[in-house]
């Protein structure tokens, strides 16, 4: 070790380290409202929880696409207990009620979470195609970028077919990877062999659904919320709120994953 890593090793600390003077000044309140800061803390915590999401979605691709089982279910399991972090977090946001928001809620201005762009990537990493959600984002912009490179890219579903196609099941990998999932009889066929068979990939195949329930409970949980909130009123940045939000439900990510259900 020379003499300048033991000097920067001694002048390391818990507080440099977590960068702690940075992320607990990152909470600017613009109103006086007690609550204002829960509900900045709860969100920045959100876009944390999301950022490392997204981390661990681009880990899981390249272990499916190296066939690494074992690594592959570690890396769902871990996606899965975020994401029952983050929806739990909803019991801490809906302990400020619809005035103690309401009180501060003018002060967002044109804010609001549908241009959470870490949200909008992960949905793509997961396999949405819609390109309705550029609008909150400029062209030219890091944000805009990020969320097209993951439509362009193929999805987790797709990493997942051909994670199934290296295990020896006759799957096709030439889709359109720009394109939504749509359902397939004869993906489902296939499926009907990876569950029969009970080895690895079953098991990768229920940890996505997994992650699909996940998702449905957070949108789910998200949108009840939002209507015992704020109701039918229209969103911050002029978004619907809770009318688009119920759109959103019950809609799966891998519908071939549920399909194959009834015939198992």
């Amino acid at each position: 070790m020379t003499d300048i890593d033991a000097k920067t090793q001694e002048a390391l600390s818990y507080t440099s380290y977590l960068a702690l003077d940075e992320v607990l000044n990152a909470q600017r309140t613009r109103s006086d409202e007690h609550d204002e800061l829960l509900f900045i803390v709860i969100h920045q915590v959100y876009e944390l929880w999301f950022k490392q999401i997204l981390h661990e979605a681009e880990f899981l691709q390249r272990n499916l696409a190296a066939g690494k089982t074992a690594h592959s279910i570690r890396v769902l399991r871990r996606i899965l207990t975020i994401l029952k972090v983050a929806v739990a977090q909803i019991d801490v946001l809906e302990t400020m009620t619809p005035s103690q928001f309401t009180s501060f809620r003018a002060r967002l201005d044109a804010s609001s979470g549908f241009q959470s762009a870490q949200f909008r990537e992960l949905e793509a990493v997961l396999g949405r195609r819609d390109e309705r959600v550029f609008a909150h984002y400029p062209e030219g912009g890091e944000q805009r970028k990020r969320i097209a490179d993951a439509m362009a890219r193929p999805s987790l579903f797709d990493s997942f077919l051909a994670y199934l196609k290296a295990s020896g099941y006759s799957v096709e990998c030439d889709r359109d990877v720009t394109r939504p999932v749509e359902p397939s009889p004869a993906l489902q066929a296939i499926l009907l062999d990876v569950y029969s068979d009970d080895g690895g990939p079953s098991v990768v195949a229920e940890c996505l659904v997994d992650l699909d329930e996940g998702m449905q409970e957070w949108r789910y949980r998200h949108v009840k919320m939002v209507e015992r909130t704020i109701g039918d009123k229209t969103g911050t940045g002029g978004s619907s709120g809770a009318t688009y939000l119920r759109t959103t439900l019950f809609q799966p990510m891998f519908p071939d994953l549920w399909a194959v259900r009834s015939r198992l």
